[in-house]
């Protein structure tokens, strides 16, 4: 199976705060990876990396490589709008635009001028429907995005990252703002956005990595400590440390 992205050899410095050590990881196509460990061990940060989001912030730098088909998004050449357009993101909080339905779909294709080749009630359409939410929300389109649920919002800006037609979708965190059955329902979304997306998540929550993901990398104090198949991660750990934090004695 293809690697999607494919990460060698990676650090990532705030000043002179070392955030991320020497990590090596590969994500493959079409499949859900999770990131698991403590808070404050680097997956978010580690995340962020994936499409360059860190740039934002003031005296950051990155050593080492992320391939995304094989060409480094860190090289000088790469234009990070178009980068940011190919991989996806969706935060932890639901963060809707305070306008209609519709127009939080249709934001990102405007922007980028997707509608002169495509009509956009249509890549709304098929974005509502590849959340999920069309037959919900079909009929009150002009309808406030803030009106709707925690789980609906969520899924509304995973319809608003897949409208501009990315290739992978971060997620952080996408589900610890929402109820139990709003977290069903974003899981069972992300395995099904899996036969078109590649899909990165981190979570807290090791039983959403159990039952989501593919693949799981578990990260310590900005270290990758393991990383496997994730039924092979979660029943037979190869390294003591995963071992005692996936049965709580660490963490």
């Amino acid at each position: 199976m293809a690697n999607k992205i494919e990460v060698r050899d990676f650090s990532f410095f705030y000043d002179d705060f070392q955030a991320l050590h020497g990590l090596n990881v590969p994500i493959k196509q079409h499949q859900i990876t999770a990131l698991i460990g403590p808070s404050g061990c680097g997956k978010s940060t580690f995340l962020r990396c994936l499409n360059r989001m860190n740039d934002t912030i003031k005296n950051t730098r990155a050593e080492g490589e992320v391939l995304l088909d094989g060409k480094n998004i860190y090289d000088l050449d790469v234009d990070v709008t178009e980068l940011r357009q190919r991989v996806g993101m969706v935060f932890q909080r639901p963060n809707p635009f305070p306008q209609s339905i519709y127009d939080n779909v249709a934001f990102g294709p405007r922007v980028l001028g997707m509608d002169k080749n495509e009509p956009l009630d249509e890549i709304v359409r098929q974005s509502l429907m590849g959340s999920g939410m069309w037959d919900e929300v079909r009929h009150r389109l002009k309808d406030s995005a803030l009106e709707l649920n925690p789980g609906q919002q969520q899924r509304l800006c995973i319809a608003r990252a897949i409208a501009v037609k990315p290739e992978v979708i971060l997620m952080d965190e996408p589900c610890s703002a929402l109820d139990p059955v709003a977290t069903l329902h974003v899981e069972e979304l992300m395995r099904q956005l899996a036969s078109e997306y590649t899909i990165v998540v981190v979570t807290h929550n090791m039983q959403q990595a159990a039952r989501a993901s593919h693949w799981t990398g578990f990260f310590w104090l900005g270290r990758l400590v393991e990383f496997s198949e994730t039924g092979t991660l979660f029943s037979s750990p190869q390294d003591g440390l995963t071992e005692a934090y996936i049965t709580g004695r660490r963490g």
